[in-house]
Protein backbone atom coordinates (compact mmCIF):
# COMPACT_ATOMS: atom_id res chain seq x y z
CA UNK A 1 0.00 0.00 0.00
CA UNK A 2 1.65 3.59 -1.16
CA UNK A 3 2.45 5.86 2.08
CA UNK A 4 -0.70 8.42 2.40
CA UNK A 5 1.06 12.00 3.45
CA UNK A 6 -1.03 12.68 5.85
CA UNK A 7 -0.96 13.76 9.71
CA UNK A 8 -1.56 11.17 11.91
CA UNK A 9 -4.59 12.45 13.43
CA UNK A 10 -6.13 14.40 10.25
CA UNK A 11 -7.33 13.42 7.00
CA UNK A 12 -7.42 15.95 3.92
CA UNK A 13 -10.73 15.92 2.41
CA UNK A 14 -11.92 16.48 -1.14
CA UNK A 15 -15.74 16.04 -1.53
CA UNK A 16 -16.62 15.96 -5.01
CA UNK A 17 -20.15 15.94 -6.32
CA UNK A 18 -21.77 16.28 -9.96
CA UNK A 19 -24.84 18.70 -9.90
CA UNK A 20 -27.29 19.24 -12.83
CA UNK A 21 -30.42 21.48 -12.16
CA UNK A 22 -30.41 21.36 -8.60
CA UNK A 23 -31.41 25.01 -7.36
CA UNK A 24 -33.34 23.88 -4.82
CA UNK A 25 -30.70 21.64 -3.07
CA UNK A 26 -27.57 22.88 -3.81
CA UNK A 27 -26.88 25.91 -0.96
CA UNK A 28 -28.03 23.56 1.55
CA UNK A 29 -25.88 20.31 0.42
CA UNK A 30 -22.93 22.80 0.33
CA UNK A 31 -23.76 24.76 3.62
CA UNK A 32 -24.30 21.12 5.20
CA UNK A 33 -20.97 19.67 3.76
CA UNK A 34 -18.83 22.65 5.20
CA UNK A 35 -20.03 22.47 8.28
CA UNK A 36 -19.06 19.15 8.76
CA UNK A 37 -16.08 19.39 7.04
CA UNK A 38 -15.16 22.58 9.70
CA UNK A 39 -16.44 20.96 12.52
CA UNK A 40 -14.97 17.73 12.30
CA UNK A 41 -11.75 17.06 14.67
CA UNK A 42 -10.29 14.62 12.19
CA UNK A 43 -10.27 16.65 9.55
CA UNK A 44 -7.47 18.83 8.80
CA UNK A 45 -7.77 20.21 4.96
CA UNK A 46 -10.70 20.21 3.01
CA UNK A 47 -12.39 21.26 -0.27
CA UNK A 48 -15.33 20.78 -1.78
CA UNK A 49 -15.22 20.31 -6.19
CA UNK A 50 -18.93 20.76 -7.59
CA UNK A 51 -18.80 20.10 -11.09
CA UNK A 52 -21.99 21.86 -12.87
CA UNK A 53 -23.40 19.67 -15.44
CA UNK A 54 -25.32 22.73 -17.46
CA UNK A 55 -27.73 23.01 -15.58
CA UNK A 56 -30.68 25.20 -16.56
CA UNK A 57 -32.40 26.43 -13.52
CA UNK A 58 -29.82 28.88 -12.19
CA UNK A 59 -27.67 26.19 -10.28
CA UNK A 60 -24.72 27.83 -11.30
CA UNK A 61 -25.50 31.44 -10.44
CA UNK A 62 -25.98 29.57 -6.79
CA UNK A 63 -23.10 28.26 -6.86
CA UNK A 64 -21.07 30.65 -7.95
CA UNK A 65 -22.94 33.39 -5.22
CA UNK A 66 -21.37 30.60 -2.32
CA UNK A 67 -17.91 31.81 -2.60
CA UNK A 68 -18.47 34.79 -0.37
CA UNK A 69 -19.45 32.10 2.45
CA UNK A 70 -17.55 29.06 1.30
CA UNK A 71 -14.13 30.01 0.41
CA UNK A 72 -13.21 26.11 -0.07
CA UNK A 73 -15.77 25.63 -2.84
CA UNK A 74 -13.92 24.97 -6.31
CA UNK A 75 -16.74 25.50 -8.90
CA UNK A 76 -15.76 23.61 -12.59
CA UNK A 77 -18.93 22.85 -15.04
CA UNK A 78 -19.94 22.39 -18.71
CA UNK A 79 -21.29 24.77 -21.00
CA UNK A 80 -24.25 22.20 -21.82
CA UNK A 81 -25.42 18.91 -20.00
CA UNK A 82 -22.98 15.89 -20.76
CA UNK A 83 -24.47 13.65 -18.36
CA UNK A 84 -23.93 12.53 -14.87
CA UNK A 85 -20.50 10.14 -15.65
CA UNK A 86 -19.41 12.75 -17.22
CA UNK A 87 -19.86 15.57 -14.18
CA UNK A 88 -18.37 13.06 -11.65
CA UNK A 89 -15.29 12.39 -13.42
CA UNK A 90 -14.53 16.02 -13.90
CA UNK A 91 -15.22 16.82 -10.07
CA UNK A 92 -12.94 13.45 -9.49
CA UNK A 93 -10.26 14.99 -11.78
CA UNK A 94 -10.08 18.72 -10.16
CA UNK A 95 -9.66 17.42 -6.53
CA UNK A 96 -6.34 17.94 -4.40
CA UNK A 97 -6.07 16.09 -1.12
CA UNK A 98 -5.45 12.81 -0.11
CA UNK A 99 -9.21 11.62 0.26
CA UNK A 100 -11.57 11.99 -1.94
CA UNK A 101 -15.23 11.83 -1.20
CA UNK A 102 -18.11 11.08 -3.95
CA UNK A 103 -21.24 12.24 -3.12
CA UNK A 104 -24.45 13.87 -4.64
CA UNK A 105 -25.91 17.14 -4.42
CA UNK A 106 -29.67 16.19 -3.94
CA UNK A 107 -29.22 15.14 0.03
CA UNK A 108 -30.02 11.94 -0.31
CA UNK A 109 -26.31 10.93 1.40
CA UNK A 110 -25.57 12.69 4.39
CA UNK A 111 -21.75 13.95 5.12
CA UNK A 112 -22.02 12.43 8.61
CA UNK A 113 -21.92 8.95 7.06
CA UNK A 114 -18.57 10.21 7.02
CA UNK A 115 -17.81 9.57 10.41
CA UNK A 116 -17.78 6.12 9.70
CA UNK A 117 -15.16 6.01 7.40
CA UNK A 118 -12.37 8.37 8.70
CA UNK A 119 -11.65 5.99 11.78
CA UNK A 120 -10.71 3.25 9.25
CA UNK A 121 -9.05 5.50 6.96
CA UNK A 122 -6.59 6.91 9.61
CA UNK A 123 -6.50 3.09 11.09
CA UNK A 124 -4.86 2.13 7.11
CA UNK A 125 -7.97 -0.12 6.10
CA UNK A 126 -7.78 0.11 2.76
CA UNK A 127 -7.26 2.37 -0.10
CA UNK A 128 -11.12 2.25 -1.23
CA UNK A 129 -14.52 2.47 0.65
CA UNK A 130 -17.84 2.42 -0.32
CA UNK A 131 -21.19 3.19 1.97
CA UNK A 132 -23.97 0.14 1.57
CA UNK A 133 -27.11 1.53 1.98
CA UNK A 134 -29.12 -0.08 4.90
CA UNK A 135 -32.09 0.68 3.94
CA UNK A 136 -32.54 2.11 0.39
CA UNK A 137 -35.26 5.37 0.48
CA UNK A 138 -35.89 4.99 -3.23
CA UNK A 139 -39.24 3.78 -4.97
CA UNK A 140 -39.62 0.38 -5.14
CA UNK A 141 -39.03 0.21 -9.39
CA UNK A 142 -35.71 1.69 -8.32
CA UNK A 143 -34.57 -0.74 -5.65
CA UNK A 144 -35.20 -3.53 -8.01
CA UNK A 145 -33.42 -2.05 -10.43
CA UNK A 146 -30.21 -1.29 -8.83
CA UNK A 147 -30.68 -4.91 -6.22
CA UNK A 148 -30.91 -6.63 -10.01
CA UNK A 149 -28.03 -4.43 -11.12
CA UNK A 150 -25.66 -5.45 -8.32
CA UNK A 151 -26.68 -9.05 -8.12
CA UNK A 152 -25.63 -9.24 -12.15
CA UNK A 153 -22.27 -6.93 -11.04
CA UNK A 154 -21.51 -9.26 -8.36
CA UNK A 155 -21.56 -12.45 -10.72
CA UNK A 156 -19.82 -10.99 -13.76
CA UNK A 157 -16.46 -9.57 -11.79
CA UNK A 158 -16.34 -12.53 -9.32
CA UNK A 159 -17.41 -10.17 -6.06
CA UNK A 160 -19.94 -9.84 -2.88
CA UNK A 161 -20.59 -6.64 -2.85
CA UNK A 162 -23.90 -5.44 -1.04
CA UNK A 163 -24.30 -2.20 -2.69
CA UNK A 164 -22.18 -1.96 -5.66
CA UNK A 165 -23.84 1.07 -7.16
CA UNK A 166 -24.10 3.14 -4.09
CA UNK A 167 -22.30 6.26 -5.06
CA UNK A 168 -21.29 7.32 -1.65
CA UNK A 169 -18.00 6.33 -1.93
CA UNK A 170 -14.53 7.35 -0.33
CA UNK A 171 -11.46 6.61 -2.29
CA UNK A 172 -7.13 7.67 -1.87
CA UNK A 173 -7.08 10.74 -4.08
CA UNK A 174 -4.50 9.65 -6.46
CA UNK A 175 -5.83 5.92 -7.33
CA UNK A 176 -9.19 7.83 -7.69
CA UNK A 177 -7.82 10.34 -9.83
CA UNK A 178 -6.14 7.72 -11.77
CA UNK A 179 -9.32 5.85 -12.66
CA UNK A 180 -10.02 6.05 -16.52
CA UNK A 181 -13.95 6.21 -16.17
CA UNK A 182 -15.93 5.97 -19.42
CA UNK A 183 -19.73 6.15 -18.20
CA UNK A 184 -21.50 9.07 -19.42
CA UNK A 185 -24.98 9.00 -17.60
CA UNK A 186 -25.95 7.67 -14.17
CA UNK A 187 -23.80 4.43 -14.38
CA UNK A 188 -20.73 5.91 -12.83
CA UNK A 189 -21.07 4.77 -9.78
CA UNK A 190 -20.73 0.77 -10.98
CA UNK A 191 -18.16 1.90 -13.50
CA UNK A 192 -16.33 3.43 -10.47
CA UNK A 193 -16.63 -0.29 -8.36
CA UNK A 194 -15.84 -2.05 -10.91
CA UNK A 195 -12.59 -0.63 -12.31
CA UNK A 196 -11.40 -0.60 -8.51
CA UNK A 197 -12.22 -4.09 -8.45
CA UNK A 198 -10.25 -4.67 -12.20
CA UNK A 199 -7.38 -3.33 -10.62
CA UNK A 200 -7.05 -5.44 -7.52
CA UNK A 201 -8.24 -3.73 -4.92
CA UNK A 202 -11.03 -4.96 -2.46
CA UNK A 203 -13.42 -2.22 -1.55
CA UNK A 204 -14.13 -1.47 2.32
CA UNK A 205 -17.93 -1.71 2.57
CA UNK A 206 -19.33 0.46 5.68
CA UNK A 207 -23.10 0.64 6.18
CA UNK A 208 -24.39 4.01 5.67
CA UNK A 209 -28.00 6.19 5.76
CA UNK A 210 -29.22 7.04 2.94
CA UNK A 211 -32.40 9.16 2.62
CA UNK A 212 -34.91 10.32 0.13
CA UNK A 213 -34.40 13.41 -2.46
CA UNK A 214 -34.71 16.70 -1.63
CA UNK A 215 -36.10 18.76 -4.57
CA UNK A 216 -34.35 19.31 -8.34
CA UNK A 217 -35.14 16.70 -10.39
CA UNK A 218 -33.96 12.93 -11.76
CA UNK A 219 -31.63 13.40 -14.57
CA UNK A 220 -32.75 10.38 -16.11
CA UNK A 221 -36.36 8.10 -16.68
CA UNK A 222 -36.99 5.40 -15.21
CA UNK A 223 -37.32 2.74 -18.39
CA UNK A 224 -34.33 4.57 -20.43
CA UNK A 225 -32.26 4.17 -17.33
CA UNK A 226 -32.98 0.77 -16.68
CA UNK A 227 -31.90 -0.23 -20.32
CA UNK A 228 -28.69 1.95 -20.04
CA UNK A 229 -27.76 0.23 -16.82
CA UNK A 230 -28.04 -3.43 -18.62
CA UNK A 231 -26.48 -1.89 -21.63
CA UNK A 232 -23.45 -0.72 -19.01
CA UNK A 233 -23.27 -3.78 -16.94
CA UNK A 234 -22.78 -6.07 -19.60
CA UNK A 235 -20.05 -3.83 -21.16
CA UNK A 236 -18.24 -3.50 -17.87
CA UNK A 237 -19.16 -7.77 -17.92
CA UNK A 238 -17.69 -8.28 -21.37
CA UNK A 239 -14.43 -6.02 -20.20
CA UNK A 240 -14.06 -7.82 -17.27
CA UNK A 241 -13.66 -11.18 -19.35
CA UNK A 242 -11.41 -9.80 -21.72
CA UNK A 243 -8.70 -8.76 -18.76
CA UNK A 244 -9.20 -12.12 -17.13
CA UNK A 245 -8.22 -13.70 -20.93
CA UNK A 246 -5.55 -11.18 -21.39
CA UNK A 247 -6.82 -9.34 -24.59
CA UNK A 248 -7.04 -6.61 -22.69
CA UNK A 249 -4.81 -4.71 -19.46
CA UNK A 250 -5.92 -3.23 -16.23
CA UNK A 251 -4.78 0.48 -16.69
CA UNK A 252 -1.31 1.06 -15.08
CA UNK A 253 -2.50 3.59 -12.21
CA UNK A 254 -0.17 1.71 -9.89
CA UNK A 255 2.95 4.31 -10.53
CA UNK A 256 1.19 7.29 -10.25
CA UNK A 257 -0.70 6.06 -6.84
CA UNK A 258 2.70 5.12 -5.35
CA UNK A 259 4.29 8.54 -6.49
CA UNK A 260 1.02 10.58 -5.22
CA UNK A 261 -0.91 11.07 -8.54
CA UNK A 262 -0.83 13.63 -11.11
CA UNK A 263 -2.84 16.18 -9.97
CA UNK A 264 -5.42 16.93 -12.19
CA UNK A 265 -6.27 20.89 -13.64
CA UNK A 266 -9.20 22.80 -12.69
CA UNK A 267 -11.89 23.40 -15.25
CA UNK A 268 -12.49 27.44 -15.33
Amino acid sequence: MPEIRNAPDTVGISVAAPAYNEAANIAAAVAEWQHYLEAHPSVGTWEIVVCDDGSTDGTRAILAGLHETCPGLVVVGFDRNRGAGAAIAAAIACTRLDWVVLLDSDGQFPIANLDRFIGRILAGDGLAFSGARIRKADGLPQRWGSAASSAVSNLLHGTRYRDFNSIFKVVYGPLFRALPLESGGMNCSTEITARVAELGHTWVEVPIEHRERGGGQRGWRFWRGARDRALFVAYLGYRCWLLRRGVLRAADTDARVAGGGKLSERVR
